[in-house]
């Protein structure tokens, strides 16, 4: 794999650090993420979007999902009841691992809301934009003099 350095555009840039830092991590040589449990991320809509994370043998009890700043943490933790730990198992091919899976979220990604269906834990997720950065339009008033009652004819201003 390829390092690219970043570092001109260190530079030349303002308020780009979080960026270029989450950059550094995903092109970075040690950048071997881990592949349990396997995931899915979809867009349902243009503001919308869904993680699916395959958590087969897991309850909801025995998953924990935290967002704090713009990063979705997902962590699981089988809790071996003791009815498990008496079974006498010939070959044992469902993970029941413990695991923790980090996501980075975008600016305004808010999580609407979390379920279980088939084995798979659903994380829905939605961009919402504060008003006060959403696109407006602009009124242009006309700069017509004749109009402006502190223009005094006759007067050199």
């Amino acid at each position: 794999m390829r390092h690219y350095d970043l570092t001109p555009l260190y530079r030349s840039t303002v308020g780009f650090d979080k960026l270029f830092s989450m950059l550094d991590t995903v092109t970075g040589p040690d950048s071997s993420t881990p592949s349990y449990p396997p995931y899915n991320i979809e867009r349902l809509a243009e503001n919308s979007y869904r993680i699916s994370m395959a958590v087969a043998g897991f309850s909801e009890k025995d998953l924990s999902i935290e967002v704090k700043e713009n990063a979705l943490k997902v962590t699981g933790e089988k809790v071996i009841e003791e009815d498990e730990k008496e079974k006498d198992y010939l070959h044992r091919g469902i993970a029941s691992r413990a695991f923790e899976r980090q996501f980075q979220l975008a600016d305004y990604m808010q999580v609407e809301g979390a379920s279980m269906e088939h084995g798979l834990l659903h994380i829905d997720l939605k961009r919402e934009i504060p008003e006060a950065m959403k696109p407006r339009q602009i009124e242009i008033r006309s700069s017509d003099r004749d109009n402006d009652p502190t223009v005094i004819e006759g007067s050199k201003h």
